[in-house]
């Protein structure tokens, strides 16, 4: 298990370029692999995640070319997996892959390390077994990774998700593709568009209208050329430390600002941060100013809800109680984030309570918010999760002292370079 250490405070100057967006990048590489002639993906992340995607349709058939960092080519044709197909840490890959698999003429096996064997699998069960889908998961009642999918002729379905869910709408609508007629999926809630929004890039007939998305079944066309922007998750990180440190100027370049993505913008907007946003370039750029508490209400969590490591750093340091509701899903990521956070504010000496489904987060506001009590000197455990890891960082540059992450080689699930940035615009030595 790797550790760093990180003092503080520190200012955040100059620009960074964050790894390509994780979600769009996962759905680039099966889109890609569906279609029949080759297709350039630029700016591909580079965490361990999408690589684990990567091999994936690769051992499903399609082939893939290196090119540069970040740029592949990809030419589809699925033809099955020899072996049980692991994706590591990545719940999004495991759940966009069973719908992806779930129409074809072949068996695959889908699995993934103790986390994911964690993580609740109903939720894309329940709607593919609608479609005719067949799936034999592991655990208690079946629900559980690895999942055997036995790919056969699927009908098209109306169903509305009972937990807002951008991965189970996803793999509904790639099942949706060689269904027997349209299917329609329904929100409680928008959530991340990137599934429908590359689909009908590709060709695919999508409509969307008012928390509702149809698929019609078709042919998968992938443009020649598809282009992955930064992650607004993780520019998250780099923004938040610049708000929080006196003196700091920081641009995140080239961020992804689609719908259902720049929630956690809204909520730093709300507590008083001094964000400017060029939405033609998708550069964002962060300023510090002192912060104030704010509510997030449970509709706005699937806009920002891997932000919330993150934003409760900023909590911590705001003026007043922060408010989250809605917080049941933070338990089914890769660990338990709201235990997690819990942990890690306590660690750093701070406040906060769970009541339910609501966590409340009390900051020290002012400068007082930056100083920690003696002696100074905290230790994180990361416990295996890549946000909780960077969120622990992140508190260490903004502090008055240091802090220790411990399980640091969590962040390389999605930013392997999350050290180096670091040290590029704080100045922090590892």
């Amino acid at each position: 298990m790797s550790t760093i250490t990180v003092d503080g405070p520190r200012r955040f100057i100059g620009r960074l370029r964050v790894p390509g967006d994780k979600s769009i990048s996962h759905r680039a590489l099966m889109i890609a692999a569906l279609g029949h002639r080759p297709c350039r993906i630029r700016g591909l992340s580079d965490g361990d995640d999408v690589v684990h995607t990567r091999r994936a349709v690769q051992a499903l058939g399609a082939q893939v070319e290196n090119i540069e960092p970040g740029e592949v080519t990809v030419t589809g044709g699925l033809s099955g997996a020899r072996e049980s197909i692991y994706l590591g840490n990545s719940g999004t890959g495991i759940r966009l892959l069973a719908g992806m698999v779930a129409n074809r003429d072949f068996v695959t096996t889908l699995d993934g390390d103790s986390s994911v064997r964690r993580r609740p699998m109903d939720r894309i069960i329940v709607p593919l077994s609608a479609m005719g889908a067949s799936i034999l998961g592991s655990g208690a009642g079946g629900s559980l990774a690895p999942l055997t999918i036995e790919g056969r002729a699927l009908r098209g379905i109306e169903y509305t998700l009972p937990v807002a869910s951008a991965q189970v709408k996803g793999a509904v609508l790639l099942a949706a593709l060689r269904a027997g007629g349209p299917t329609t999926v329904h929100e409680p809630v928008p959530t991340r568009t990137h599934t429908e929004e590359m689909l009908a890039a590709a060709g695919v007939r999508v409509e969307s209208d008012n928390g509702s998305v149809t698929v019609w079944p078709g042919e998968v066309v992938p443009p020649h050329t598809l282009r992955v922007p930064g992650d607004p998750s993780q520019a998250a990180f780099w923004l938040v430390g610049a708000c929080l440190t006196a003196g700091s100027d920081l641009t995140v370049e080239s961020v992804y600002l689609g719908r259902a993505r720049a929630g956690f913008l809204d909520v730093l907007r709300r507590m008083g941060a001094d964000i400017a946003v060029d939405s033609s370039s998708g550069d964002i750029r962060a300023r510090y100013r002192e912060l104030r508490a704010t509510r997030v209400a449970a509709g706005e969590l699937p806009g920002c809800i891997d932000e919330i490591p993150i934003l409760a750093v900023a909590a911590a340091m705001a003026e007043g109680v922060t408010v989250v509701e809605g917080i049941a899903e933070l338990r089914v990521k890769e660990t338990d984030r709201v235990a997690a956070i819990a942990e890690m504010l306590a660690a750093l000496g701070r406040q906060c309570r769970i009541d339910g489904d609501t966590l409340e987060i009390t900051g020290g506001g002012g400068s007082s918010a930056r100083k920690p009590r003696k002696p100074g000197r905290w230790i994180v455990d990361s416990r295996g999760d890549h946000r909780m890891a960077m969120a622990a960082a992140i508190a260490g540059a903004v502090g008055a002292g240091s802090v220790t992450v411990e399980g640091f080689e969590a962040t390389t699930t999605s930013y392997p370079g999350f050290a180096r940035d670091l040290s590029r615009s704080t100045g922090w030595t590892p």
